[in-house]
């Protein structure tokens, strides 16, 4: 137990996807204006990481792997070259449920989000979830434990941006830097913050 939730904060700060892997950052600077946006950004890694990353887990050791149809008679097959293309297929699909039921439920969180949820399906961060599970050769447990983390990294990161731009709104900020400019600048002082996480495990 101690060791998966070693694994969780290691994905929450250490490896944090937007601001030490640099992972997802289209999403993450486009949504991070209004706090709504944000928290319901992070709500939706948290929930397609969190089903994806498992899920992908269990069709790659299941199907693609070396030696996966070893049951079947089939040790030699090797359809590990697919996996980038069932990857993206089970993140379209879990975006795809995830957009109907926030349209039903949450239509204001919905119309937030705008072009950029269907963008998700793409979203670099949510597939380095799943290569990141393959190339480290996590378990099943530990893949759920690293897309929940990853997630909750995201959110956590794109949450504390939309606080401080929402604050910056109201300062008396250079004209090259208001909008888009402080945010960059932003993004990088707090990644110089979470780089210390990295130092501190380092260490250890």
């Amino acid at each position: 137990m101690s060791d998966l939730w070693s694994l969780f904060l290691i994905s929450v700060f250490v490896d944090n996807m937007p601001l030490t892997l640099f992972l997802g950052l289209c999403t993450f600077l486009a949504l991070s204006k209004r706090p709504e946006a944000a928290i319901g950004l992070g709500v939706a890694m948290i929930g397609v990481m969190g089903v994806t990353v498992p899920l992908n887990h269990l069709i790659y050791r299941g199907l693609l792997a070396p030696g996966a149809w070893g049951w079947a008679g089939m040790p030699g097959v090797d359809l590990s070259y697919l996996a980038l293309i069932a990857f993206i297929g089970v993140i379209a699909a879990s975006v795809q449920v995830l957009e109907m039921l926030l349209d039903r439920f949450a239509p204001a969180i919905h119309a937030a989000f705008g072009v950029f949820l269907p963008l998700l399906t793409v979203q670099c961060a949510i597939l380095a979830g799943s290569l990141f599970m393959v190339e480290r050769s996590y378990t099943l447990a530990q893949s759920a434990v690293f897309g929940l983390g990853s997630g909750t990294g995201f959110a956590i990161a794109v949450a504390m941006l939309a606080a401080i731009r929402g604050r910056l709104a109201y300062a008396d900020l250079p004209a090259g830097l208001r909008g888009l400019g402080m945010a960059f600048v932003l993004t990088g002082l707090m990644s110089l913050g979470f780089a210390a996480f990295a130092q501190m495990a380092a260490t250890q």
